[in-house]
C-alpha cells in the first residue's frame, strides 16, 4: 500500500500467528533489491484493549511509534472505523472512499517528551546546523524538528537530514522537516524520515509541521500541506487533537516465505 507515494508492506497477523518480527527480518524485507521494499513495514496484531494493534518498522529495521500515512493505509484496509493501539498511543481511524481520516492524538512539546538530551525551549530551539537554525520540536507519536525556510526545495536535505537525525541532541534520533509558506493556510514540506531517509510523503511530519506553523502564527487551521507525493489536510487548534485526512491506495497483494528473510 502507499499514501502519497510513501510505501508500505502490510502484514495482517490479527487472525493468524506468525514468527516474531525482528529488526533483521524487517530490514531484509525492506531491501528494494533483494527483498520486497518499503519505506515502512506495518504489522497488524490482536489487542486486548483496542480493536487491534499496529506496529511500524522503518526500512532500517528500527521500530517507530507512529506513521501517519501508514495509519491511513491501515484504515482503508480495515474498511471500518476503529480504535487502534500503537507504540505512540491510541489512534482513531475512519476510512472514506480512496483514503482515511486519522485522529493522531495530542502533540507534545516538553523537551523530555521529544525527547532531547537536555532541557531546552522547544518553541524556538537555540541550535542550528549550517543554514538550518531555530527549529521547533514536536512529538506526534514520534519525534520531529521543523525548520521554516524561504524555499524548502533549496535545502540539501539529503545531506543535512542524516546529520541532524543522528545528532547527540536527539537520543532516539529525529525526523527532520523543512517547510516554506505557500499561503495563509498552505505549507510546502519535505521530510527526512528517521530510519527511512527522504520519502515522497510523511504523515506525522505533515502533522508536526502544521502544528508548529499554527503555534507560530504562520498559518490558520485547517492547513493544506503539500509534499512531493501530494497534499494532506491537517486540522489542529491548541488544546485539541490532530486530525489528518488524505488518500491511501492498495498497490498489490503477494506472499513470501518467512524463512527466506530470517
Amino acid at each position: 500500500m502507499h499514501g502519497l507515494g510513501n510505501d508500505f508492506v502490510v502484514i495482517d497477523a490479527r487472525d493468524a500467528a506468525i514468527p516474531a518480527m525482528t529488526p533483521a527480518v524487517a530490514r531484509a524485507l525492506g531491501d528494494r533489491r533483494t527483498g520486497v521494499g518499503f519505506d515502512q513495514l506495518i504489522l497488524l496484531e490482536p489487542s486486548a484493549t483496542h480493536d487491534f494493534r499496529v506496529r511500524f518498522f522503518n526500512a532500517d529495521g528500527s521500530e517507530a511509534g507512529a506513521c501517519g500515512n501508514g495509519s491511513r493505509a491501515v484504515a482503508l484496509l480495515h474498511g471500518a472505523p476503529a480504535m487502534v493501539e500503537t507504540q505512540g498511543g491510541t489512534l482513531r481511524l475512519e476510512p472514506f472512499e480512496g483514503g482515511a481520516r486519522v485522529d493522531m492524538g495530542s502533540p507534545r512539546f516538553e523537551w523530555d517528551a521529544i525527547p532531547l538530551a537536555y532541557p531546552m525551549d522547544t518553541f524556538a530551539m537555540p541550535v542550528g546546523w549550517e543554514s538550518l537554525a531555530g527549529p521547533m520540536a514536536v512529538n506526534v507519536g514520534n519525534p520531529h524538528v521543523i525548520f521554516f525556510v524561504e524555499d524548502a526545495d533549496a535545502v540539501e536535505l539529503d545531506r543535512l537530514g542524516p546529520l541532524i537525525e543522528h545528532d547527540p541532541l536527539f537520543p532516539e534520533r529525529v525526523n527532520v522537516n523543512v517547510a516554506s509558506l505557500a499561503g495563509p493556510d498552505h505549507l510546502k514540506l519535505r521530510v527526512w524520515e528517521r530510519g527511512a531517509g527522504l520519502t515522497r510523503a510523511c504523515g506525522t511530519g505533515a502533522c508536526a509541521t502544521a502544528v508548529a506553523a499554527v503555534r507560530r502564527g504562520l498559518v490558520k487551521s485547517p492547513v493544506r500541506v503539500t509534499l512531493p507525493g501530494g497534499d494532506l489536510a491537517i486540522a489542529w487548534e491548541p488544546g485539541s487533537t490532530i486530525l489528518m485526512s488524505g488518500p491511501a491506495v492498495e498497490s498489490f497483494r503477494g506472499s513470501f516465505r518467512w524463512e527466506d528473510y530470517s
